[in-house]
């Protein structure tokens, strides 16, 4: 009974000569030179920008709306200019990457990146301070 089920299953499951003919009908080759460019238009772009003004926001949350592209902000410009303006600047770079789900660290006095959330930017382990006992 056994054996009689098995063989019905391959029965079924079987290909007859027709039917491999008509699947080597439907195949279709991808050229490599689409698959090349299909890898270079998946690239990731990392875009320098200085900020300025706070108006220099803008074409930097557009760009990480557009999750192509990882940014690096020199902000030593407008840290020097208006602190006030660079903390408004700060907070919407913030909120933007939170909503993208991103993440954002400042690395050295000058310089932000951002980043889309397929990346994560990384952040050494804090070290606990050394308490001398004398």
């Amino acid at each position: 009974m056994v054996k009689k089920f098995f063989s019905d299953l391959k029965r079924k499951f079987e290909l007859s000569s027709e039917d491999v003919v008509e699947e080597q009908e439907q195949y279709v080759e991808i050229s490599s030179s689409s698959q090349r460019k299909r890898a270079a238009d998946s690239k990731i772009l990392v875009r320098p920008y200085v900020l300025e003004d706070f108006s220099d926001v803008k074409p930097i949350v557009d760009a990480l709306r557009g999750r192509e592209t990882i940014v690096l902000i020199n902000i030593a410009p407008l840290k020097e200019k208006d602190m006030i303006e660079l903390k408004r600047a700060i907070n919407k770079l913030k909120k933007t990457v939170d909503a993208i789900g991103g993440d954002i660290a400042g690395f050295g006095d000058d310089y932000i990146v951002a980043a889309p959330d397929y990346a994560h930017v990384y952040r050494a382990p804090k070290q606990k301070p050394v308490v001398d006992e004398d």
